[in-house]
């Protein structure tokens, strides 16, 4: 699977599906994302505010599909202070050269989210 994912590591967007904590219903959201080797990355602008994190915390099986590629995961709020850099650097350093706009504030101040994934 790791050298699949190279390929799709590339793509602009992925889809992450949670499971909604009041709903119970299937949410996809389209968001950035940056892959390191079984973990993807990705960003909250909101941070613990954002719906996507929300429901992650409660239910952390997720869907995430980049391109034809399905997979399984399970997320978790990065706390490890190496880790929080190294997913920071990653999404910030993948989107960065081609925006605009300067991602160097939300790059410090969003909440990092890792999603481990399953093979």
């Amino acid at each position: 699977m790791r050298s699949e994912l190279n390929t799709y590591s590339a793509f602009d967007f992925c889809y992450l599906t949670t499971i909604g904590r009041v709903t119970g219903r299937e949410h996809t959201i389209e968001i950035w994302f940056a892959l390191n080797n079984q973990t993807l990355y990705m960003l909250a602008g909101s941070g613990e505010n954002a719906d996507w994190v929300k429901n992650a915390r409660r239910t952390p099986a997720v869907r995430i599909r980049i391109g034809d590629l399905n997979m399984q995961a399970i997320a978790r709020i990065v706390n490890d202070t190496q880790e929080d850099a190294l997913a920071r650097a990653l999404v910030v350093g993948k989107y960065q050269p081609t925006e605009k706009e300067d991602l160097g504030d939300w790059g410090l101040t969003a909440l990092p989210v890792a999603f481990d994934l399953e093979a």
